[in-house]
């Protein structure tokens, strides 16, 4: 699975710390890395990184629950933004969803993130409802959004 010189791939535990270095450029209150090496041992998780002649740029995270994938984790180093590589992770997430049977995906991103609600737009994901004050940080609100991939 390439384009270019990018690479996706699921990720491993040697990962982790190429995992960890995007969440922190990435999010003021980020995941520590423990919680990374706890995901890799949670059997509804799964994970994908973006690597680059071995070095991790991003990852996307999701669970499955009930027939349903919940991502957890969106993430492209700021040093790597622009080249589509959130774009290409997306469209990867949703064919191993589509591949493992997963009949809808959902996510929560902050009313002020438009490249993102953009992105998922893309892969069909629509506005479904308003967590108010989701985001511990700020208390800013996260839209819901949830993209159905196949009838139930």
């Amino acid at each position: 699975m390439e384009n270019n010189n990018i690479v996706i791939r699921p990720m491993t535990i040697d990962d982790v710390d190429g995992v960890f270095e995007v969440e922190k450029n990435c999010f003021e209150h980020y995941w520590s890395k423990g919680e990374f090496e706890k995901e890799m041992k949670n059997d509804v998780a799964r994970y994908l990184v973006a690597d680059i002649d071995g070095k991790i740029v991003g990852y996307v995270g999701i669970w499955f629950v009930a027939g349903e994938g919940h991502i957890t984790n969106v993430a492209v180093h700021s040093d790597y933004r622009g080249q589509k590589i959130g774009d290409i992770l997306i469209k990867h997430l949703v064919k191993i969803c589509k591949d493992n049977n997963i009949f809808a995906m959902t996510l929560e991103v902050r009313v002020s993130n438009i490249v993102a609600q953009n992105l998922y737009k893309k892969y069909g994901f629509k506005l479904a409802g308003i967590r108010k004050e989701y985001y511990s940080d700020n208390k800013e609100d996260a839209m819901i959004m949830w993209s159905q991939l196949k009838e139930v």
